[in-house]
């Protein structure tokens, strides 16, 4: 008997804002612990004085780190340590967030301020996935030729669990999914399901 899960990966869609000036991530999925990229380009040729990143928070925007070619690269306090230039250009600017928890889930903004347009702005929003180790449970039931099987798995987004059975004299009835929202934002998905013509062997 197999537990198989569905997940998940990283998807990178570029998208250019500003009409068509800056080249920037929409979204960026990343799992829970790894390190996580964002860029930012500008396609057109523009007198930068300064790039700055700042996150979008419901409290307002605050800024991450600035580059210059008069001040160099700046990262801010509370951000010292966590968040570090990649590329660091006026043209071609990129941070890289380390170990990326919860907190860091969001959007981001890259900024060019430029002379005499202003400020040219993109925008990034990070997603975090993560999927646990599922949980495989056997128990009788009350008839010698059924058992009960139930496979949970936790993770985010929902993670899907489906039970499989390889012997064809074997098969699943009475399937059940209950779905379940923890603190943390994961979502722990089980599926039940009883196992007709178990005779005790033949189990994987």
């Amino acid at each position: 008997m197999c537990a198989v899960l569905y997940c998940f990966f990283m998807v990178d869609v570029f998208l250019q804002d500003e009409k068509n000036v800056i080249q920037t991530q929409q979204t960026v999925m990343v799992k829970v612990g790894e390190d996580v990229h964002l860029s930012c380009q500008l396609m057109q040729t523009k007198d930068v004085l300064q790039v700055t990143w700042q996150k979008d928070l419901p409290e307002g925007k605050k800024n991450i780190a600035t580059y210059s070619e008069h001040f160099g690269q700046t990262v801010n306090p509370g951000f010292q340590g966590k968040v570090e230039f990649k590329d660091a250009g006026l043209k071609n600017c990129s941070i890289v967030i380390r170990k990326v928890m919860e907190q860091d889930e969001g959007c981001y903004l890259c900024l060019f301020n430029t002379f005499p347009d202003g400020s040219l702005t993109g925008r990034t929003c990070l997603h975090l996935y993560e999927l646990h180790e599922p949980i495989l449970q056997i128990r009788e039931s009350n008839s010698t030729e059924e058992t009960v099987v139930s496979c949970s798995a936790t993770g985010r987004p929902a993670p899907t669990v489906t039970l499989n059975v390889p012997q064809q004299d074997l098969y699943f009835s009475n399937s059940s999914t209950v779905s379940v929202t923890n603190t943390n934002a994961t979502v722990t998905v089980t599926t039940t399901a009883v196992l007709c013509g178990f005779h005790g062997n033949g189990t994987q």
